[in-house]
């Protein structure tokens, strides 16, 4: 049994989260601690009690999910588990990929934390309020979706923001163009072209300021190479030299996240199982679509900590 961890994004996230397993370990309960410290607030009083609005905010909900994912793995590593050893290759759905790496000791929990909210400032400021939009497509070929963001730019901007997989495709840019953009799509046979009440349109160009801003913030932090390799949303290639890691998320923000072709390749190089660490199991629904032969697990709750350990024990 080859194994992967990857760890969700944004949209994961619920009130009460991670509570069961700060109560059940100790060294789960830190993490928190951790977080709130680097961030000087009680994040978790927000995450454990909401309310949910707040939690959703960009600037909450992507260190919130960093807290609960490595406060799962720290309840798995309580345990005698080790990363290093029984894990081949982590990965993570746009934030998450800061989890993954505060997971393998790229940065530390702190950092991580730190990271994520200027990360989620930056991109919530990157565009004015309203001028920006996102919209899911559902069952049309990439080409063709690629095909109506390029006719409805007109010199704006309207791109894949993500490739999830099992014919989904997020689409992100300025306003008009997204919203003519989806009706292309449904013109040219798309199954759903919805709109999404997301706060700005991420993984596009627009987001440039905010790629500017993490550049000079991962300049800051300090940086070791992650005990196990990464698969990049940018590249889909595994990596564990610093440096490219952080020019890698930097690009990250405003490029296509590559989740299906990253779920591809970890199928294609060994991987038999995956186990989404953190909230939710929106990764894992994801891979089952992307790839029936992989086996899934979810390791969120004390229950799945338990169950995740005997079976990789």
């Amino acid at each position: 049994m080859a194994v992967a961890f990857t760890f969700p994004g944004q949209g994961s996230q619920s009130v009460g989260m991670g509570k069961d397993l700060a109560d059940a370990f100790p060294e789960a309960r830190e993490v928190f601690e951790e977080v709130d410290a680097a961030l000087g607030e009680k994040l978790s009083k927000l995450i454990w009690e909401g309310p949910e609005e707040t939690l959703t905010l960009t600037a909450n909900a992507q260190p919130a999910l960093m807290a609960v994912s490595l406060a799962a793995l720290r309840a798995l590593e309580s345990r005698g588990f080790s990363l290093k050893d029984k894990v081949a290759y982590v990965a993570g759905h746009s934030l998450g990929e800061y989890s993954a790496l505060a997971a393998a000791g790229f940065i530390s929990v702190g950092d991580a934390a730190r990271l994520l909210r200027i990360r989620g400032n930056a991109m919530q400021a990157a565009v004015p309020a309203g001028e920006g939009a996102m919209a899911a497509i559902i069952g049309l070929e990439q080409a063709d979706v690629e095909a109506a963001c390029a006719e409805a730019a007109k010199g704006s901007v309207c791109q894949i923001a993500n490739d999830n997989g099992g014919g989904q495709l997020v689409i992100s840019g300025a306003k008009a163009a997204v919203e003519l953009a989806a009706k292309l799509c449904t013109e040219k046979g798309a199954k759903r072209a919805l709109m999404l009440q997301v706060s700005a349109p991420f993984h596009s160009a627009l987001m440039t300021p905010a790629a500017d801003i993490m550049r000079e913030a991962l300049a800051g932090v300090a940086k070791s190479a992650p005990v196990v390799s990464i698969v990049s949303n940018v590249t889909v290639t595994p990596t564990s030299d610093p440096d490219e890691i952080a020019r890698r998320l930097v690009e990250q923000v405003i490029a296509r996240v590559r989740w299906r072709e990253t779920i591809e390749w970890l199928g294609q190089n060994g991987i038999t199982t995956l186990y989404e660490v953190g909230a939710g199991k929106v990764l894992s629904g994801l891979a089952r679509r992307i790839n029936r032969e992989l086996a899934t697990g979810a390791v969120g709750t004390p229950a799945e900590v338990e169950a995740a350990l005997a079976a990789l024990s």
